[in-house]
């Protein structure tokens, strides 16, 4: 299903002329069709698709209002599909995490000393190095893929493990920064993660109730230790919700969920200097920096990137255009993978991206 509805454009334009002279009448043109705007959109993403091989896609389009002014599915897919999102759940995590900073549950400089009782430069990291992933910790851990243990047990074992850098120095794209900020989440509440996220977000936006986090979320598997970077199953229906309260800074459906200012400090670079360790964007040759659990598509150092995305290694790539007045989800599961990011995916978003704008 493709859905095209202009602005204030008509579908359908008829003309009747009057023409003077003698009392005639004549009769101008039959109605003639608006070209679609989104063409170009649909022809770029079914090329894309065709060439990739893959066995489904879907590209949904929303405007500034969030009216779904562009739909469509490739092959086999649809809207309602629930997929592993792998790291499109960094930027969900990020608006949970947000909201418990609203609340003063935490601020964005809480330490793991002052939450977690760590100790030595362990210690010292704050929740803003935590969500930007500059916190010196090694990007990944091998407990973060364990089923048969809680957050509590992960993040203790993360917290053993010496740094890799000082805290701000360096940026890692990995699972480990938002593993342990989820840890401190559930410390400052005395609640899981699981429920957190449904106070917080799930039901906010009136999510599906099958909407979890879990440690294998391709295989549905484990929810004691959630893979916070990565371990969510949505639709892209579902995403769109988050995308809407994320494009709306903080204002859901006229609900204030969030205050803006905590969205200036998300999609602004906090560590513009750091040292860029593990970036798959980089790798593909894209020079964008992250803010706080999104990347901010802008020349860095970003300031109130009006883009950010939060594309997955499954492909499933959502991302909002503030300047172009939109807000996306390009929905997939597929395998192939590149550092993280399917390239296939994070290069079709940067070909639509001014199509769309075109479009709109």
């Amino acid at each position: 299903m493709r859905i095209f509805r202009p602005g204030l454009a008509l579908l359908l334009i008829g003309s009747l002329v009057a023409c003077g002279g003698g009392g005639d009448d004549s009769v101008g043109s039959p109605s003639a069709v608006v070209p679609d705007p989104f063409a170009d959109v649909d022809r770029a993403a079914s090329a894309a698709f065709t060439a990739q091989g893959i066995p489904g896609m879907g590209l949904t389009i929303y405007d500034a209002q969030g009216v779904k002014r562009f739909e469509k599915m490739y092959g086999t897919f649809n809207a309602d599909q629930r997929v592993a999102i792998a790291s499109a759940s960094k930027m969900v995590a990020g608006l949970v995490i947000l909201r418990l900073v609203d609340q003063g549950f935490l601020t964005l400089d809480s330490t793991t000393g002052a939450v977690l009782g760590w100790t030595g430069p362990q210690g010292a990291i704050t929740l803003r190095q935590l969500l930007s992933f500059t916190s010196g910790m090694a990007p990944e851990a091998p407990c973060t893929l364990l089923t048969n243990i809680d957050l509590a047990d992960c993040v203790a074992t993360i917290g053993a493990t010496p740094l890799a850098a000082v805290p701000g120095t360096r940026f890692d794209y990995g699972s480990t920064h938002l593993q342990v900020a989820a840890r401190m989440a559930e410390v400052v509440t005395g609640q899981s993660w699981a429920s957190i996220f449904a106070m917080q977000l799930k039901t906010p936006l009136s999510l599906g109730t099958d909407v979890t986090w879990y440690t294998a979320p391709r295989q549905s598997l484990g929810t004691t230790n959630p893979l916070i970077a990565g371990g969510l199953r949505m639709t892209m229906n579902e995403y769109a919700r988050v995308l809407a309260l994320e494009y709306g800074k903080g204002t859901y459906q006229g609900n204030p969920l969030l205050p803006a200012s905590l969205f200036d400090a998300q999609s602004t670079e906090p560590y513009p200097n750091a040292t860029i360790g593990n970036s798959p964007l980089e790798s593909l040759g894209l020079n964008y920096h992250y803010g706080l659990a999104s990347w901010l598509e802008c020349a860095p150092p970003a300031v109130n990137c009006a883009v950010q995305s939060s594309p997955g290694a499954f492909g499933f790539t959502p991302w909002v255009d503030r300047t172009g007045r939109y807000y996306a989800v390009l929905g997939m599961e597929v395998t192939e993978s590149q550092s993280g990011v399917v390239a296939f995916a994070v290069q079709l978003e940067q070909q639509l991206e001014p199509l769309i704008r075109t479009a709109l």
